[in-house]
């Protein structure tokens, strides 16, 4: 997927990773911590520095300041676990072992009786595994020196599967094994490491309705539902005293919050103050199917993501009190695009940006809107400057803008480079070079993706153009053809008028379709021919 095949990150000249110049051969290079901030289910268009204009944003748009804003880097699937699959690995979905969510074990038809197995059997909870030998980005940070920390959601294995996060190559995890139990944030038990300790909420399984008789409209009939211990400040505590412990060596920290996915909920202040800004909510949500009832989904979303950004905003202070914020990488992005489920405002903030944001054009499909991710770098000072560059739609002033067209399959190289390791074989480009302030010499010459979900998808980027299959299952499979700069919302099929790139493109999906040895049946989607 490369203009050359995959090279080997070489080691870095001394200079060039710590930005000095004239240091002594003998001094080891300092090479950078980083901390890569991933939100589950934020839109591109949620973040105050990609256009929100309702979302308070202030920590991360001041981040983007001073550092740098891409406007084409894409997530390798529009669903959290095959997402989180690709940015482990390095691989695409052509390629990689996870393309769609499975559970490590049947889902039971009663989610009662589902949640209460799970309770009381540990290895019951959690996602299809990853193979035990997999190489990972967390096994290469720490093999190269790093130590490494994931706090969050993990979602790519249960219990006993050998693909627990410390079987993959963290040295400390604290968050959800399961993306089930993830669906509430006043959660009974979290895991800590290789076991599970209690937060002391109370069990309470997120297919729980409201009481009999009780008012939907009044605010203290939801109170069974927001407990005391808020998942994100559990998470946020451990994340501080994390970085406390190890900021005196290089760290890799990967914080993948499971905001603002469905369910919407913040502490009742936080949600306040959004009723007052975006007014009352007339349409309280009272059956969510797997998520809890909320009186005011707008508000709770929005207070969800400004809870995290404050967060950011005290982190930022602590890496400066420790002394370590000049030499910390920080990179802040979304797993996926936004749900549409009744907990998900994403009409109504305009959660795609410049894109289509509705029903079949978000999570779950391989539209702009459901794999064009925000992307923030920041490097302390060391990004701040011009490097503007013109965008097919209008972004807030402020800071750099990078169009380089790039995946989270990248994430592997670039991360190789800046350590000064060689990366396992992957489908990514290092992006080393934008943040080292050289020349981005080597770019992808496409990028692929494929989808099992829903009619079965298949997608392509290569230059401007854009190869889009909807319904890869049925016989009306097709290949629709934008031209992204000048068609971002993916509004004019142009794939009549121009059908020697429909053919190009067409190839490129067959080369990179694969179908491994064991794959999954559920992860598996047969390439239509060509008509």
């Amino acid at each position: 997927m490369k203009t050359n095949q995959h090279l080997a990150a070489a080691l870095l000249p001394v200079a060039a990773l710590s930005g000095l110049t004239g240091c002594s051969k003998q001094k080891k290079a300092e090479r950078p911590n980083i901390i890569y901030l991933m939100f589950d289910d934020l839109g591109y268009g949620d973040l105050g520095c990609y256009g929100q204009d309702q979302i308070e944003t202030p920590n991360i748009d001041a981040l983007a300041e001073r550092g740098i804003r891409f406007t084409d880097m894409y997530t390798a699937c529009p669903l959290s676990a095959p997402s989180r699959c690709s940015i482990m690995t390095g691989k695409h979905t052509g390629h990689s072992q996870i393309r769609y969510n499975s559970e490590a074990n049947k889902r039971l038809a009663d989610p009662e009786a589902l949640f209460a197995r799970m309770l009381a059997d540990s290895t019951f909870e959690g996602q299809y595994p990853l193979a035990r030998d997999t190489p990972t980005i967390a096994r290469m940070m720490k093999e190269a020196g790093y130590r490494t920390a994931m706090v969050g959601k993990w979602g790519l294995g249960n219990p006993g599967s050998g693909s627990m996060p410390l079987d993959m190559g963290f040295d400390y995890f604290y968050g959800f094994v399961c993306q089930l139990l993830a669906h509430s944030y006043y959660p009974d038990m979290l895991w800590e490491n290789d076991h599970r300790v209690p937060t002391g909420n109370q069990y309470m399984p997120v297919t729980r309705r409201l009481d009999p008789g009780a008012d939907p409209y009044d605010i203290r009939s939801y109170d069974k539902f927001n407990q005391q211990q808020y998942s994100p400040d559990l998470m946020y505590g451990k994340i501080e005293k994390w970085v406390e412990e190890n900021a005196g060596q290089p760290f890799m920290l990967m914080w993948t919050t499971t905001v603002p996915h469905s369910t919407v909920q913040a502490p009742e202040d936080e949600v306040m103050y959004y009723v007052d800004k975006l007014g009352e909510e007339k349409t309280p949500v009272t059956d969510g199917g797997w998520y809890y009832p909320v009186l005011y989904p707008h508000s709770a979303y929005a207070a969800m993501v400004t809870h995290i950004d404050t967060q950011v905003g005290r982190l930022v202070s602590k890496l400066k009190e420790l002394g370590i914020y000049d030499n910390t990488i920080i990179i802040v992005t979304s797993d996926n695009g936004p749900a549409n489920n009744s907990n998900s405002p994403m009409e109504y903030f305009k959660s795609g940006g410049p894109f289509k944001c509705r029903k079949g054009w978000g999570k779950s499909s391989l539209h702009e809107g459901g794999i064009r991710m925000p992307f923030i770098v920041a490097w302390g000072d060391r990004l701040k400057g011009t490097g503007v560059q013109e965008t097919p739609f209008p972004l807030p002033a402020g800071g750099r803008i990078e169009r380089h067209v790039g995946q989270f399959t990248d994430l592997m190289p670039t991360f190789a480079e800046l350590a000064g390791v060689e990366a396992p074989e992957n489908d990514g480009v290092s992006f080393a070079p934008i943040l080292l302030g050289k020349k981005q010499k080597e770019e992808h010459e496409s990028l692929y993706w494929e989808f099992p979900g829903g009619k079965g998808w298949f997608a392509v980027r290569n230059g401007p153009w854009k190869g889009l299959i909807q319904k890869a299952k049925t016989e009306d499979a097709k290949m629709e053809l934008f031209n992204l700069d000048e068609d971002p919302r993916e509004s004019n099929d142009v794939a009549g008028e121009h059908p020697e790139i429909v053919a190009k493109l067409w190839q490129i999906m067959q080369d990179s379709h694969t179908v491994p040895e064991g794959l999954l049946p559920q992860f598996t989607i047969n390439l239509p021919a060509h008509p």
